[in-house]
């Protein structure tokens, strides 16, 4: 899978019963709805630690959003996406112990 371009710092991220809410500190504002949602990805990269070294990969009908772990709302986007029905837990383990460049599959509709 081609690597998606990050939104640069994102500040904040909401989740609700419609979906995510992606907020730049610029004021852009992108919003995933749950219904749109396709697939959970989490990208980890070699990079780290002086610098995000893993994002959540939001794939939806209209584009791919890229959230930073530790991301204001991060925790909350987390627990979310864990009630996704066949949310894999075991690929987020997985993911926590990579220091390499990889995608992990967590969810696909």
């Amino acid at each position: 899978m081609e690597r998606a371009e990050p939104l640069s710092h994102i500040s904040h991220v909401e989740t609700s019963e419609v979906g995510i809410t992606c907020n730049q500190p610029d004021g852009n504002q992108h919003v995933i709805r749950w219904d749109d949602l396709q697939t959970v990805l989490l990208e980890t990269t070699d990079e780290g630690p002086f610098v995000d070294d893993v994002w959540w990969v939001l794939i939806a009908a209209k584009g791919t959003y890229r959230v930073a772990q530790g991301a204001s709302g991060e925790s909350e986007l987390f627990a979310q996406l864990q009630t996704l029905p066949g949310f894999n837990n075991d690929a987020v383990i997985e993911a926590m112990g990579s220091v390499e460049n990889q995608q992990f599959l967590c969810w696909q509709r």
